[in-house]
């Protein structure tokens, strides 16, 4: 997944609107319903970027932040939420989130957080 991008989110439509978005701005994507599956896939350490919501039943978007870090994986993380507050927001920054993107947000403001974290990447 050279331009991949794993989206993690309970919501199927939001999966759906970012995985198209992102395809025909050139990513390849992968979408997971749970912080479990994404975390037991065997693609997912290989992603360039994640798109992590951070409320979801089960695992939520930290606590999926703290298993990438226990496992390694250096992959820039982008936390999504509708329900944020300061709290939250330094938690998500302090595990090492790239961004922290308040839903609804605008095509234009993901793709440049979904730029910058590849540029992090290379």
């Amino acid at each position: 997944m050279s331009r991949g991008v794993c989206i993690v989110d309970d919501d199927a439509s939001v999966r759906k609107s970012l995985a198209n978005l992102l395809r025909s701005a050139g990513f390849e994507t992968l979408t997971f319903a749970a912080g479990e599956a994404f975390l037991q896939s065997p693609l997912a350490g290989e992603a360039s970027c994640v798109l992590l919501d951070l409320k979801m039943p089960g695992m939520g978007g930290l606590e999926v932040q703290r298993e990438l870090a226990q496992r390694s994986w250096r992959m820039p993380v982008i936390c999504m939420s509708a329900h944020w507050d300061d709290g939250s927001v330094q938690a998500a920054m302090g595990q090492g989130a790239l961004a922290c993107l308040g839903k609804p947000f605008s095509e234009e403001v993901l793709l440049k957080a979904v730029e910058q974290a590849f540029a992090v990447s290379r």
